[in-house]
Formats: structure tokens, sequence, C-alpha cells
């Protein structure tokens, strides 16, 4: 029996106010100290042996300083309007800052002061560590002294990781008054978002309407936030470290090229016009000349009434799913509920979205989802449970590289959404298939093209920042972005020009999203090469897991044939789209 629950977060920490927490800390700073001591060994001559020593030192400190913040970042999560969550998350930040800088010895003599010759000589030895060092090597270039080093982790506690604090307790605090029939009602974000789902036209744009307005009435202090962390990253990445442009930092922090990423953002560019025929398909189904951009997410089968999934049968769905393609990852998915690591309520405070925490390869991750009983939230389910499986795979890895880079990250999350897909597609009468192929297209957008327009708005507003615009320079920028994308093919209106301050990851993770596309690209073409080989694809899909982050993108995909770096792939997945879009209009 599956329920909607909180998750419980023993595993990680006593209650925060029990002696037990405080000696947890106390272990912990008390290994910092021992560790400290490990700094007269850091020299070009160190043994093998020894090193690897540290480096296990170095894990294990990890580990217990990543259980310490994970339990008060879950803890936020679930109650963001908290005093006491935001005062230990406040607190846990800032000591893991200290224990940063009291360990950063070790990485800054790897990446600076440790010669070409012995370096080699102890990466040989490395196993699948070998990546990680070699990156290390290759971030030097970007790396200052430690004590400036230092000073950076120290002000970023109350800096830049403050103001995305600030706008998360802003907007997870907003309320959302809206008239339905003549009644107001009071919702949260995730509600109004299904309201954007509605069959109902003039509800979908209230919906739209409702919720722009709350950004829009604080679209000064917004943008004020934004502009700030935007000068943060170009006056630390771009000024201070000397990286050569502002998403330069990600892809070199994710390592993957620059080629990889413009070789991306190119194709997407150049096929935006592969959506707008589902977009005029959608609205002729709906009645309408042309979608309105209120319509985007509009059911598309007018005769057919969505089916509401309770939470028990979604489980069910997305574990079988799973299952049917490999035993071994629904095991891992089962752990998640077995274990309650699932926070699948929806209540005030609670941070909006969802998402995948993992906070040690040892530990079943965390998942937090508002599951609301559409079959958006459905395949959201299957989507961080993908993350899950993903992190589960890589399981035998290092915490120091267990975890894929971002542009892997959306992998298995995205191929967990196709399988569900197959799994229930077949058991449609026509008309729900349509729906949920209709569904699935909306997604296919709202995950690759949505997502590499974002980038490409985040590349124009970090320019125009650094030259000084307002935020109705930015909102100018984001609705020429909204135009580009759709050409002709969407009705817009001007009320989406401050969209932009509605999206987290802006402000959380600048140029995160480019990892959407990638990953949802690259998921469809993995699923191509499943549909070719059948179940011997399992073994193949577990290997790209379980390689967590020890292996760059680009070698490691280039292993199983496929090319990240050449336009042809990024195509053929679009060349994929097109033809669910034609089988969407058979349908």
């Amino acid at each position: 029996m599956y329920r909607q629950d909180k998750w419980n977060l023993d595993e990680l920490a006593s209650d925060h106010k029990s002696p037990e927490f405080t000696k947890q800390i106390g272990k912990l700073e008390i290994k910092v100290k021992n560790f400290e001591k490990l700094k007269s060994n850091l020299k070009p001559s160190i043994s093998s042996k020894e090193f690897f020593r540290i480096i296990g030192n170095i894990e294990d400190l990890t580990e217990d300083a990543s259980k310490i913040g994970g339990y008060a970042s879950l803890l936020y999560s679930a109650d963001t309007q908290s005093d006491e969550a935001t005062s230990l998350l406040t607190r846990m930040s800032k000591l893991g800052s200290e224990i940063e800088n009291k360990t950063l010895c070790f990485d800054l003599w790897w990446k600076r002061k440790i010669d070409e010759k012995n370096a080699n000589r102890l990466i040989k030895d490395a196993g699948n560590l070998e990546e990680f060092l070699k990156h290390k090597r290759i971030l030097a270039k970007y790396s200052l002294s430690e004590p400036e080093e230092k000073i950076i982790n120290t002000l970023d506690v109350t800096g830049s990781t403050a103001l995305v604090k600030l706008y998360d307790k802003i907007t997870n605090a907003f309320e959302y008054i809206i008239t339905i029939n003549g009644k107001k009602k009071k919702m949260t974000r995730e509600q109004i978002s299904v309201l954007v789902r509605s069959t109902n036209p003039n509800l979908r744009k209230t919906a739209y309407q409702t919720l722009l307005g709350k950004f829009h009435q604080n679209k000064g202090v917004l943008g004020e936030i934004y502009q700030n962390l935007v000068l943060n990253w170009k006056d630390e990445g771009i000024e201070i470290r000397k990286y050569s442009s502002p998403i330069s930092i990600r892809n070199i922090g994710n390592d993957v090229d620059d080629k990889t990423i413009d070789s991306l953002l190119d194709v997407c560019k150049k096929n935006s016009s592969v959506f707008y025929e589902f977009f005029a398909f959608k609205a002729k189904s709906l009645g309408l000349k042309k979608l309105r951009r209120y319509d985007l997410y509009a059911p598309s089968a007018k005769k057919f009434k969505e089916k509401d999934y309770t939470y028990e049968k979604a489980v069910t769905l997305v574990l079988e799913s799973l299952n049917k393609f490999s035993p071994t990852l629904s095991e891992y998915a089962k752990r998640v509920f077995s274990q309650n690591h699932i926070d699948s309520q929806i209540r005030p405070g609670k941070r909006d979205g969802a998402f995948c925490s993992t906070v040690s390869p040892k530990i079943t991750p965390y998942v937090l989802v508002n599951y609301a009983g559409k079959s958006k939230d459905v395949f959201t389910l299957a989507h961080e449970l993908g993350h899950a499986v993903h992190s589960q795979a890589a399981s035998n890895q290092s915490i120091l590289v267990s975890e894929a880079p971002l542009p892997l990250a959306e992998t298995a999350s995205t191929f967990s959404e196709l399988l569900l897909y197959d799994n229930i597609a077949d058991s449609m009468e026509d008309t729900e298939r349509a729906a949920i192929l209709s569904e699935k297209i909306d997604d296919i957008y709202a995950t690759i093209m949505r997502q590499a327009f974002f980038t490409i708005f985040e590349i124009d507003a970090h320019r125009q920042i650094a030259d000084g615009t307002t935020v109705e320079g930015i909102s100018k920028t984001y609705l020429n972005n909204l135009k580009s994308q759709f050409g002709n093919s969407i009705e817009l209106s001007d009320d989406f020009a401050l969209e932009w301050s509605c999206i987290p990851h802006f402000y959380h993770t600048p140029f995160y999203c480019y990892a959407y596309s990638f990953g949802n690209l690259l998921s469809l073409s993995l699923f191509q090469m499943y549909q070719r080989e059948g179940r011997k694809f399992e073994k193949t899909y577990l290997e790209i897991l379980a390689a967590g982050g020890s292996k760059k993108p680009e070698t490691l995909l280039n292993e199983y044939g496929i090319n990240i770096s050449s336009t042809k792939f990024w195509q053929d997945g679009f060349d994929y789209i097109k033809s669910q879009v034609k089988e969407l209009r058979k349908l």
C-alpha cells in the first residue's frame, strides 16, 4: 500500500535539537582537525599509498558533511516557511563552508602545487578517480590562492547562497487568489499549475495571469535578486577566475566541451519549427485558429476527460514500467518507498516542484514531489525516480564521482518517462492515447526546446546585466526570446515578458537548463537503441548509469558509439520528435 506521506530523515541525522545531533557535528569537527594535520604530507614526492589514504579521508569527511548538510536542506525543503529550518540551514551552510575551507589545502595543492610528472604518476593508480583528478587539474587554471578561496567560500554563505534562499522564501510564501465560477479560492503554485492544463480556456488564461501577476507585483525585489546573482557570477567567474564566458563556467564544471553545448543549442534553434506543426494540430483539436501562449499545455483531445490517478496507482505504474525494462531498476525505485525516502504531500510552505537528492551513494536517495493526481504528476514521479535509480546504479562509485555531471544527470529521469509512456500506451483507446501522446510531445517541447531557449535567454541576460540593463530590459529580452522560439505559430501576450522571474533554475543554478535538452535528446537516442536491441540493451544502459561521474560525458558515450559533439546526433533526436508528431496526427 503506497500512500502520500512526508519523508523520514532519521538515516541522515537525529533531531537537530537533540544531544545526538550535537555529537554528530562534534565527531565531524574532530575528523576535520585530524585532516588538517595531514597537510604536511602534501609533497610532490608523496607515495601513492599515502596519497590515496588522504583521498580516503576526504571521502569520509564528504560523506559525514553531506549527511548533516543534506538533513538541513531536506528539512528546509519540506517547510520553507519554518524559521527553525531556515536557521538550521544557514548554520549548516556556514559549517559546510568552514569545513571546505579547512580541507581546501588538498584541492589547491593538487591543482596548483604538484608538478605534471608526479601528478601523472599518482593518476596512473587512481582507477575510477582518474577523470576526477584530471578534471581538477584542468580547473587549476581557474583556481585562486588558498586565502582567496577561503574568503569566497565564507562570503558565499551570506552572499549568493543567501540571495537564492531569499528568492525561495519570498516565492514559496506566495498565495494565489483565483476566482473560479465566481468564487475566490486560495491556492499554492502547484495547484495553480494544474489549472494551466485545464480544458477550460478562460481558466487557463486566469491561472497564468494569477501566477504571473504575483511575480509582477514583486518584480522589483525579484529582479534585484537576479541581477545581483548574475553580477556575482560574472565578478567571481569572469573577472576573478578568468573563465572565457558565463556559460563556460558551467560547461567546465560539467566536464563537457563548449563545442558540444554550442552544437546542441544550434541544432535546437534550427529545429524550433519542428513543433509548429504540433501547435497547429493542437489548435485545431481545441477548435482554435491559433494557440495562445495560455493554451500551450492544454489537453488536446476535447472529448477526453483527463484521468485522475490515485497515488498508489501512479507508484504501481511507474514500478511496473521500470520492471518491464529492468527488474534491477525497479528494485532500486522500490527502496525509495520502503525506506520512506519520499515526500509526496501537497501542503503550504513546502518547496514547489520536484527533485531527487542523493546525499551519499551509500544511502537511498530522497525524492520530493507535489503529487496532485494528474497524468503529468505520474510522469513527474517517473522522472524523479529515474534520478533515484541512476544514483543507486552508480552506488559503487566513490562519493567524489558518484554523481553524474549535469548533461548526463537528466538521462535516466527522461528515459524512465519514456518507459512509462511505452508501458501504458498500448493499453489505451485511441482517444486516450492521443491525449497522452499530445502530453508527451508537450513535455518533449518543455524539456528540450523550452530549456534550450531558456539557456539562450540566459546567455543574453548575463551579457546585458553586465552592461547595466534594467528589469524591463531583461523582460524585453525574454519576450523576444519567446518570439524567436515560437515564430508565428503561437499568439503571444506581453504578460509573459516577466516569466523569467518564475524560473528557479535561473536563480539557483545558472545555465543548468541545457542539461534537460541534453538529457532528453540523449534519452530519445538511447530509447531508440533499446527499441532496436531489445532486452540486451539493459546491460549497456546500466553500464552508462553505473559510471556516474567517473568519466567525461564525451568519453563515456563514445564507448557506446554516441558522438555528442556531432550535430547529426542531436538532429537524430529531432527526427524522432517529428515521427511522434506524425503518429499523433494519425491518431
